[in-house]
């Protein structure tokens, strides 16, 4: 509390034009001399200095000579020295407003202003206001629920099927002449998840450096039947066959090094754009699906996958390159269709890699989805690294971590394609 030594208020001096101080000045007295005697017994020493006026004789007690009277004539008087630094603190300490206690004002609290009440009104609407990404009551679970519900239903540990099963066998060629767009994750990943709920799948790696094969843990090393002794020597595709362990109803023709000199040896084969698809017909045994994971280019054994196949799966990586060459894979089926295999078509289009952060992939996807129409599926495979991971350890992203987003991304686009087969089946293959 801030004391300058003045009382203001007219409750305490009782009226508003008389101030009164703690250093008022006594008339015919001048500060300037202070005495050096001790003061009186029972009395307070003054703390500035300045003796108080003897008993009686009130405020005006002094002598001629402006000497207070109750200081001895024997006193030695000295001058007294201002304090400047005290003078200053009071001058600066006067133009503060004085310090009053509140006191409660017994009239009654007027009404408030009414632009408080125009800001209540203005507030009602925005309380009332809902955003539109309020969590549903599914998105309330805690996150590794979720994630563990995911996981069950990718997994489908009960072994039922919950994808429907096409009325033929569904030969898909994944191919896209362009590398790294996906096309062999695609490949096993949507084979997976298929076979996981109930459906009979055989993938057959048409790829030399033989990805497929690994990312289902099959082996391929130099001496390995594979797809190579039934392009070239005439073997049974049963003999080659391979189940993928831990995945029922999964099995795999596996690739070696070998393929990479198919194409020079198929040269001078008699009917070697169809030597895959004969094949297949003659395997004895039935399979919902057959998927072809083609190698990144045009050549021969690339033709002989649209040779065989029925329907054109073609991976698009959100990005400009992989439109640029899309064109020319385009160009080369409808060449195989005139030729070759009338009943073959393009059927499905899956955009991969997708990274919503960027405006290329929502500019690539919307070019794709204006020019294809309902081709494309309405899955779309992100940006994951699950999904990279999962080849290292043998395994696809739906074994691996089947609660990622990559996993059910691959189980929203299988059960699409799973779906679209029911409504028009399309195979040769009884």
């Amino acid at each position: 509390m801030h004391d300058d030594g003045r009382y203001d208020d007219p409750r305490v001096t009782g009226s508003a034009g008389d101030p009164v101080s703690r250093e008022t000045e006594y008339p015919n007295w001048r500060p300037s001399e202070v005495s050096q005697s001790p003061p009186e017994p029972g009395r307070n020493a003054p703390t500035s200095g300045v003796p108080w006026p003897a008993t009686g004789e009130g405020r005006d007690g002094a002598d001629a000579s402006g000497r207070p009277a109750n200081v001895s004539p024997d006193a030695r008087v000295i001058p007294l020295r201002r304090n400047p630094s005290a003078s200053a603190r009071f001058e600066v300490a006067a133009t503060h407003p004085p310090t009053v206690e509140v006191v409660p004002d017994p009239r009654p609290a007027p009404d408030p202003p009414v632009t408080a009440a125009v800001s209540h009104a203005q507030a009602a609407p925005e309380a009332a206001y809902v955003s539109r990404e309020t969590p549903t009551r599914e998105e309330d679970d805690p996150p590794l629920a979720m994630e563990a519900m995911r996981a069950v239903q990718i997994l489908n540990p009960s072994g039922e099927v919950t994808m429907p099963r096409p009325d033929r066998t569904r030969v898909m060629c994944v191919a896209n002449q362009k590398g790294g767009v996906g096309k062999t994750t695609t490949t096993v990943n949507l084979a997976v998840a298929l076979a996981l709920h109930g459906n009979r799948v055989l993938v057959v790696d048409l790829d030399p450096q033989g990805n497929a094969s690994t990312g289902l843990n099959v082996p391929h090393h130099t001496g390995v039947p594979d797809v190579y002794d039934c392009l070239i020597n005439s073997v049974p595709l049963e003999d080659v066959t391979q189940a993928v362990e831990g995945i029922p109803n999964l099995w795999c023709v596996p690739a070696t090094i070998d393929l990479a000199g198919a194409e020079i040896e198929l040269v001078s084969v008699v009917a070697r754009e169809s030597r895959l698809d004969r094949a297949i017909n003659a395997y004895p045994g039935h399979f919902d699906y057959v998927f072809i994971d083609c190698p990144p280019s045009l050549g021969l054994l690339t033709v002989n996958a649209l040779v065989a196949a029925q329907e054109v799966l073609i991976p698009i990586q959100c990005e400009y390159y992989a439109l640029e060459g899309l064109n020319q894979l385009i160009n080369n089926i409808n060449l195989v269709r005139q030729h070759l295999n009338p009943q073959l078509e393009v059927s499905t289009i899956l955009l991969t890699m997708y990274d919503r952060r960027t405006r290329l992939a929502d500019a690539v996807e919307q070019d794709v989805r204006n020019h294809f129409g309902d081709k494309v599926l309405q899955a779309v495979i992100p940006r994951n690294v699950r999904v990279s991971e999962a080849p290292s350890y043998g395994q696809s992203v739906m074994t691996y971590d089947p609660g990622s987003r990559g996993a059910t991304s691959y189980f929203e686009a299988a059960q699409e394609i799973a779906e679209r087969g029911i409504k028009e089946p399309v195979s040769r293959h009884a």
